[in-house]
């Protein structure tokens, strides 16, 4: 029998992107670090224990079932949030002790990275693909 593949519905996926764009484009007008408490929560408890309050809170709205949008991979959107969790949590960091360069770096980072995700190109997918063949290469060598 063959193991059922987890997905993710892409309006979840983009209501994520979303919250983390809009949270790191306020951090940098504002220069508020608070405002990437939000994803980076969200993000965490996301990796730790699968369930992300931002998606769950987002599924409400859901007008089909949720196997009926277009789906995205789960370990895929796992990379890709370990990434973000990442920049998120150097950010809100350099934010909260003063270290203006390392905070604005990782805020900008984060913020081109969902945004470009939510216009179509998904550059944690890029890092991902570019690491398994790495390490295909490396196997097979």
């Amino acid at each position: 029998m063959a193991d059922k593949v987890r997905s993710i519905p892409r309006p979840l996926v983009r209501t994520n992107q979303w919250v983390i764009f809009i949270s790191a484009a306020l951090t940098m007008v504002f220069a508020e670090g608070w405002f990437l408490i939000i994803p980076l929560l969200a993000g965490i408890t996301g990796i730790i224990f699968k369930y992300n309050p931002i998606m769950n809170f987002a599924k409400l709205f859901f007008k089909k079932k949720p196997e009926e949008y277009i789906p995205e991979d789960w370990e895929q959107q796992q990379f890709n949030q370990k990434i973000a969790v990442i920049c998120l949590a150097g950010g809100f960091i350099g934010f909260l002790v003063g270290w203006n360069t390392i905070a604005y770096v990782f805020t900008a980072m984060v913020a081109t990275a969902s945004f470009v995700a939510i216009l179509g190109f998904c550059i944690g997918c890029f890092i991902h693909y570019q690491w398994k063949m790495y390490q295909y290469k490396r196997a097979n060598q």
